[in-house]
């Protein structure tokens, strides 16, 4: 494996989830590997045999089956039977189909791939894979409350669906009333600082409950072409006595609320 990787692999992604990678001469497969958790060993990965088309082009091409556990996947060259493998670096990546991809309405489970450019400068897939989805599409604060705009992807809303909000870590719970549109699919949900605040400092997580008896469903921003939105989507914080409410976009690109002392507004948690 190289400490320094050079070889530069390209890659397109087409609305069904299929990557085609374009490989470099010399490369004669790609390795697809899931990263594991630090200090576990490796156990999914999957190897793309090399193919040249019509215009004599060598490409690899990851098709919508297998479906990519979710989680963080590297992406590697190997070189020969015996030749190892490298870490490769990005060439152009063409992310355009995954643009409007919450203009679409998805099929359960959901199954979501977006490749993109590790900090170290390394190609990756960022990978989700979930039994429902509910796709936030917009984000109001004013200075008392946070509305937000969604939508569900392999649910319908019924009568009685409602919004939870959870305190990480431990039993607390905020309710929020569900506006639902008369597609049974979209809907908003508004909540106040002040009842938030009032509940504790810490890490509120956003789920929506299609029925009273249906599972929980994660509120995240998963379909366009953003793998990391974190640092990229930032939204106001607003004072209330003490604390700091702020909503934000976890590591998973899952949506949560933090309440922090207002002595430290420091970056939210993952």
């Amino acid at each position: 494996m190289s400490a320094g990787a050079r070889t530069r692999v390209g890659c397109a992604v087409d609305t069904d989830g299929r990557i085609t990678f374009g490989l470099p001469p010399g490369t004669d497969r790609l390795l697809v590997r899931l990263r594991p958790p630090k200090g576990e060993p490796e156990r999914v990965a999957h190897v793309l045999d090399a193919e040249t088309g019509d215009d004599g082009a060598r490409r690899a091409v990851l098709g919508p089956d297998p479906v990519l556990e979710e989680g963080r996947w590297d992406v590697y060259a190997l070189r020969g039977p015996d030749g190892g493998r490298e870490r490769v670096r990005p060439a152009a990546r063409d992310l355009r189909a995954l643009v409007g991809g919450h203009l679409r309405d998805r099929a359960a489970p959901l199954a979501v791939r977006v490749p993109y450019v590790t900090r170290d400068g390394r190609l990756a897939v960022r990978a989700w894979l979930r039994p429902a989805h509910a796709e936030v599409a917009d984000i109001g604060v004013t200075g008392t409350a946070t509305t937000v705009a969604a939508r569900l992807h392999g649910a319908t809303l019924l009568p009685g669906a409602a919004v939870s909000l959870r305190a990480r870590g431990g039993g607390r719970a905020r309710t929020a009333d569900v506006s639902a549109a008369g597609d049974g699919r979209s809907f908003s949900f508004t909540v106040a600082h002040a009842e938030l605040a009032d509940g504790g400092e810490g890490v509120w997580d956003a789920f929506v409950r299609p029925a009273p008896d249906a599972p929980p469903i994660r509120l995240a921003r998963l379909l366009d072409d953003v793998a990391d939105r974190k640092s990229v989507f930032v939204y106001p914080a607003t004072t209330v006595g003490d604390r700091v409410v702020r909503a934000y976009y976890t590591v998973d690109n899952d949506l949560s609320v933090s309440v922090r002392p207002a002595a430290g507004t420091g970056t939210p948690g993952g």
